[in-house]
């Protein structure tokens, strides 16, 4: 069994910056695997809004031949602020622009038999991990980093730290008029979608030094992780323990919350990667509510990544809705505290469904 408890991942920005990719959970998506809520329109015109975003990254960046001295100089980037709530497929759709414009093919196609073309550079990270990059190179490196990117897909950027902000925009400020081209989503709390625009009023004040550059496209709809159902309850105790003991020891961990929440503090949340590798299969027992707000954001941060690497996972102790204090849920950092409720849920689901398959 892995014991998460004795790790102490390093992680350098190198290291980071080799594996800025779509994560496990979202390496076969593409385009043609989104599935729009056709009550919402905005879905499909968001999906092919940024689809034609893709080809267009895409066609600017041909390699033609002859001398260097003839070929055209590259345009300025231009980019695509995606506003919409949790769970309307956000992060799907970016990860279908990043395979659309790097040219990677889906698992049942065949790569094209000539590419006169020669892909652009692309990378997707979160906000989280491109702050910790520039924190850690410094802004002249991390500039330096990228700039022979064409394409940077930014994901739950975050306009709730004016800090992180003004980093961001001065970031991207030097990389776009080179010819990067960005892709940033955000989140909407539920209960503000059908109000016009969304957060992207904010967006563009923020960004004000390169907000021209930017197309505010909005996306609504429900939680896709919840249509047709209730949100997951926690695990009890027995169906704890049976989920356990069906997974493979070898690349099984287990721990307390108590002792996650600790380990939580002292890894940075750029390494949880790192801190998972070879995890296939987590279970954590005994969630309880987190009344220190530091200790439930790294929780927070931990989800979204146990999510985006597409790992088994089971909880047991209180009840979902208990674990986050209500003035967090209602604070600042509300939508980040709903986008971890809603993707333990659907976990829980997906658990739940694989250990009956299993007993079948």
């Amino acid at each position: 069994m892995i014991d998460l408890s004795a790790r102490r991942p390093t992680l350098t920005p190198e290291q980071l910056t080799r594996s800025l990719c779509p994560s496990a959970r979202f390496q076969d998506v593409r385009f043609r695997t989104y599935r729009p809520n056709p009550d919402f329109p905005s879905q499909a015109q968001a999906s092919a809004a940024l689809e034609a975003f893709a080809a267009r990254a895409a066609q600017g960046h041909a390699q033609p031949g002859g001398l260097r001295l003839f070929r055209r100089r590259q345009p300025e980037g231009q980019g695509i602020y995606l506003d919409g709530g949790f769970g309307v497929g956000k992060t799907h759709l970016l990860a279908s622009t990043y395979h659309a414009a790097s040219g990677a093919q889906g698992p049942s196609q065949a790569a094209p038999k000539s590419a006169s073309k020669v892909a652009p550079k692309t990378a997707l990270m979160s906000f989280q991990d491109l702050m910790y990059i520039i924190g850690a190179l410094g802004m002249l490196r991390a500039v330096e980093t990228f700039k022979d990117h064409a394409l940077l897909l930014i994901d739950e950027f975050e306009l709730d730290d004016p800090g992180s902000t003004h980093m961001a925009n001065t970031f991207l400020a030097q990389l776009m008029p080179g010819g990067a081209s960005v892709v940033a989503t955000s989140n909407t709390e539920s209960g503000a979608l059908g109000q016009g625009r969304f957060n992207a009023a904010d967006f563009q004040r923020q960004i004000q030094g390169i907000s021209s550059r930017f197309l505010a496209v909005g996306i609504d709809g429900p939680d896709y992780r919840q249509r047709g159902a209730v949100p997951s309850e926690i695990m009890s105790d027995t169906a704890f323990r049976a989920w356990t003991g069906q997974q493979d020891s070898a690349t099984l961990a287990l721990i307390d919350f108590r002792e996650l929440g600790h380990l939580l503090t002292e890894v940075h949340p750029s390494r949880f990667a790192r801190l998972l590798e070879g995890v296939q299969a987590l279970s954590v027992s005994e969630l309880r509510e987190m009344r220190d707000q530091n200790v439930a954001l790294r929780f927070v941060h931990f989800i979204d990544k146990l999510y985006d690497l597409g790992i088994r996972a089971a909880f047991s102790g209180a009840a979902l809705d208990t674990l986050f204090d209500e003035s967090y849920r209602h604070g600042a950092y509300a939508k980040k505290y709903s986008r971890a409720l809603s993707r333990l849920s659907e976990m829980l689901q997906e658990s739940r469904a694989n250990a009956q398959q299993r007993a079948d």
